[in-house]
Parts: structure tokens; sequence; C-alpha cells
């Protein structure tokens, strides 16, 4: 009996090394993606905020309709097949079979029906679309229907837009949350899964593969094709230092970085094992936002003058530094686009600081500070918002800067009480040039006012009806003249300010492969593979 305790002593010892073996192996088997966003994911709910930090999470955890490809051509996603009626008027889709939420319960064409109610609330194009709606309907399980009032000339490209505000699809129990307050959680039936527990605000994110996830069997493409999760797990480490996040990137301890900054770019290409690459074709547009609703900026001579002040090659050489990377750009619809117009800029490149001090004396301006919310954590944003309080007050205005995260200006910027009582006057964000490529797209051009306008509140009927104007022709040279037309009196009644246009690289480790070019970056596709 000794012995046979001893041999089963020793079959014991040996079974629990296998076992431990086994579980090492297994642990290292799960391949961990490490990257450093360019902020940090405090709004969670990507319908309530156009946010490109939520937009990207929205991006791993739901999925969309339809899809947008490299040559901006509009392609199904969860839709299987689609039909509409001689008339124009009549849109039927049904989706794709083995569509299921995480939770595990089917997406259903109800699902689908409040989704597109709640997004076509938000966002600029969604609203166009929901005007010229006149039913939405639930046919059976997986097939529902558009009613239009009228022919609508982009109803696809509304459905399968690439950026702020995607209409993601959620469960339909999320989707009847108020479109002004965000979802109680988040539940999507995209490739990953957001792992809430892990979520830890200003750090970390976590998402994990989705294994019930039914990619399409076409190729991966811009965002349409199939969205494969090549990585068992996806870590956000929010680093708002950019040194300390590219020297994280030099050492391995992360495999990709979002944003990096420009001056940083040449240490990072001498580096051994790392890549600096330029994803998007088109690169980003400058916005500097004016708040229309308080003075002085209520005042559309103020903003003028504002618009006499900038002077992009300045705010590109501040921000950007190597022109390599940026270029001088008056068109509101962004260079490079079908629409690309430089009507009605003369004063965005002509600048001319005595005219603007005119105005700002012919609108009384009275020297109160101007509120700027100012996004620290962003270089360039950062800077471009030292170059606007250096030629605000080369004009004679007062300027206060607020200092902040970028996310915390995100969550402000909703706001509209007077900036005296936490509001603002003005901040300064950025584009995809994709987002802007037309009118109705271009969230920062509408003049929907309180209720429909993008952060600043532009108000103007003469904008919004030339939008519908343009949104319902069919001609295309009739559509170009109209993008003129509409660029013009954006210029005019100065809905925003432009300062340049430029592209950002990203950077990442050589054991990284797979990434998609695109505007936005996709984590689907990525393989990591051993150093």
């Amino acid at each position: 009996m000794h012995r046979l305790a001893i041999i089963r002593k020793a079959q014991l010892i040996l079974c629990a090394a296998l076992l431990a073996i086994f579980g090492a192996l297994t642990a290292q088997a799960e391949t961990v993606l490490r990257i450093v966003p360019h902020a940090d994911l405090k709004n969670i709910d990507p319908i309530w905020t156009t946010a490109y930090i939520t937009r990207n999470h929205g991006y791993m955890v739901y999925d969309t309709l339809f899809a947008m490809d490299e040559n901006l051509e509009v392609q199904p996603q969860m839709v299987d097949s689609w039909s509409v009626s001689e008339d124009g008027l009549t849109w039927r889709f049904t989706l794709r079979d083995g569509l299921q939420w995480h939770d595990g319960a089917a997406v259903t064409a109800a699902d689908c029906v409040a989704s597109i109610k709640r997004w076509g609330a938000r966002d600029g194009m969604g609203q166009k679309l929901a005007d010229a709606t006149q039913e939405l309907r639930v046919v059976d399980d997986t097939t529902f229907e558009l009613v239009l009032s009228a022919p609508y000339g982009l109803v696809l490209e509304s459905l399968g837009k690439i950026s702020s505000n995607v209409p993601f699809m959620m469960p339909e129990r999320h989707a009847q949350t108020d479109p002004f307050e965000q979802v109680p959680e988040i539940v999507g039936s995209g490739p990953f899964i957001f792992v809430k527990d892990e979520w830890v605000p200003g750090s970390k994110v976590v998402y994990v593969k989705n294994p019930n996830y039914a990619p399409r069997e076409e190729a991966p493409n811009f965002a349409a094709g199939a969205k494969i999760a090549k990585v068992d797990r996806v870590e956000w480490h929010y680093i708002p230092d950019a040194a300390t996040a590219m020297n994280a990137l030099l050492a391995g301890e992360i495999d990709y970085f979002e944003l990096p900054p420009h001056d940083l770019l040449p240490i990072m290409e001498a580096s051994p094992g790392v890549i600096v690459e330029n994803l998007d074709p088109l690169g980003v547009q400058g916005w500097l936002r004016m708040n229309h609703l308080h003075p002085p900026f209520d005042d559309p001579r103020v903003r003028q003058a504002v618009q006499w002040l900038i002077d992009q090659e300045l705010y590109m050489r501040a921000a950007v530094g190597n022109p390599d990377y940026y270029r001088v750009c008056p068109a509101m619809l962004s260079c490079g686009t079908p629409y690309e117009s430089d009507v009605g800029s003369e004063a965005l490149i002509g600048r001319n600081v005595e005219k603007a001090k005119a105005l700002l004396a012919e609108a009384g301006y009275d020297g109160t500070p101007i509120v700027m919310l100012q996004p620290t954590d962003i270089a360039i944003l950062n800077s471009a918002s030292l170059v606007t309080a250096q030629l605000l007050r080369e004009a004679g205005m007062a300027v206060e800067m607020q200092a902040m995260d970028w996310s915390t200006l995100t969550s402000r910027r909703p706001m509209m009480d007077p900036p005296s009582e936490g509001g603002w006057n003005i901040f300064h964000t950025w584009s995809l040039a994709v987002d802007v490529a037309n009118p109705v797209a271009n969230i920062a051009i509408s003049g929907g006012c309180r209720e429909r306008a993008w952060f600043g509140w532009p108000c103007d009927e003469a904008i919004e009806k030339l939008r519908d104007d343009f949104a319902r022709e069919p001609d295309a040279a009739a559509r170009k003249a109209l993008a003129k037309q509409i660029q013009a009196r954006a210029h005019e009644i100065v809905t925003h300010g432009l300062y340049g246009q430029w592209s950002n690289p990203v950077a990442y480790r050589e054991s990284i492969t797979g990434l998609i070019k695109s505007p936005v970056q996709f984590f689907w596709n990525i393989e990591k593979v051993a150093p």
C-alpha cells in the first residue's frame, strides 16, 4: 500500500504539473492588443455624442445596416437584401441570418426601427432623412420598411455613413432611451464585447472577442466587409502625456498609438520595430467653433471678425509643423472631395486684422472675456487654442482660457448656459474630411438652431433650405451648384472657422498586421504575432 500511495502521489503531482503547463499555454495563447487611444472614454453612447473616441467605441461593440467602402460607396452590412418601389418611396430591408446581441437574443427588425428613429433625432443627416420619412414600420422579425413622403436621394448614404453620428443598431429597449440621455448599458451585436467591470474612466477600457459574431463573406474594405476579431482582447490604455505613450510604444508595452504628435514622429520613424503610417487618404479638417447663442458670437459681425483673423498657415505650422502633413484649405466641404470649392472664402484666405477690428467696433464688442475651452491632452487642439487666443487678443478681444482634457470638453460643450454660468464661447475640434464631404453629412454647417444644430447652434433658414434642396436633387451638376451656394452661405454667416487640413499618422509595432486603411481605425482584421 505504501508503494501504491507513492505512485498515486507521483501521478497527482504529474497531473498538477501538466495542468499548470496547459494553463500557462492557454494564457500565452490569448492575444491582447494594447493601444493608446486619442482620448479618454467617458461617454459610451455614440448616439448621444459625436466624439470620435465614443464613435470608435461604438464600432467595437455595435454593427450597422450598411457601411462605406474605400470608393465611398455604400455596401450592405447587417442587411442581406433590400428593394425600392418603382416610385422610389418604399424601401424594404431584410436582415442577414445569424445576427444576435451580445446577450444571446436575436437581432430583430423592431430593434433596427427603434435604432434608426433614435439616431435620426440626433444626427444631422439622420434628421434630414427623418424629415423625408412618412413611416418606418416593422414587417416581420427580420424585415422592415422605410416609407418616404417624397423621393430622397440619400437613403443608403445616410444609413451607411461612416462617422459621427454613426447609425449603430441597438436592442429596442436601449434604442427607446431618450436620445438626449445616454443608454443605461452597452449591448451590441458587433465583433467585440465591452467589459464594463474592467472599465476605469481616465485609465483603461477593455473589449473581448465576440465568439458568436457572424461576419460577412466579403473581404474587409473601409467600414464594409468582414469584421473578424483576430485578437482575443483589446485594451485601451489612456496615457495623456504623449512622450510617455511614445516610450511605452518603443518599449513594446503597447502595440498601437492612435494619435502621436507630429513632432514626435521622427523619433518613432527612426526606432526599430516601429512603423509610422498614414491610414487616412483624405485627412481631417480643423474647426474653430463659436457659440451662436450668447454674446459676443451671437452677432454675425463678431464671427466675421474672427474669420478675418484666421491664418491657416500659422495654425498649421504651430499645430502640425511638417508641411508634408498639412495643407491650407478654404473649402467647407474639404479639399480633395467632389465638392471642393473656394467660393465665399475671401475672408478666410485674406487675413486682415484692421478689418476684424472694424467689425468688432461696429458690433459694439465691450471687452467681455471670451471663454475658450482648451483641451490640453490633444496636442493639435491645444496648439490651435493658443493660436486663436493670440489672434483674438491681437484684435483687442479678452480671452479666458479654461484648461481641461478632451473628454471633459466633450461633456461640457452640449451646455447651452451662458459662459458666465458654466457655458462657453469657443472651442476647437476637427472632423474627418469624409464626414464633411457633402452638405447634408456636414454637421458643422447645419443651421438647425437649438433643436437640431451641432454644438454652437447656428440658426439659419436659408442654409437649411439649401441643404434640403441638395438632399432631394437627383442631378449631379445641380448638386454641385447647390453645394457652392451652401458653402457661400456658411462663410457669410460664419457657421464656424476653418484653421487647416492635415493628416494624422498612426504608430504601431511591426508585430501588428492587418490594419485597415480608413478614416476610422477599426480593430477587427488586426493580427498580433509574437515578437
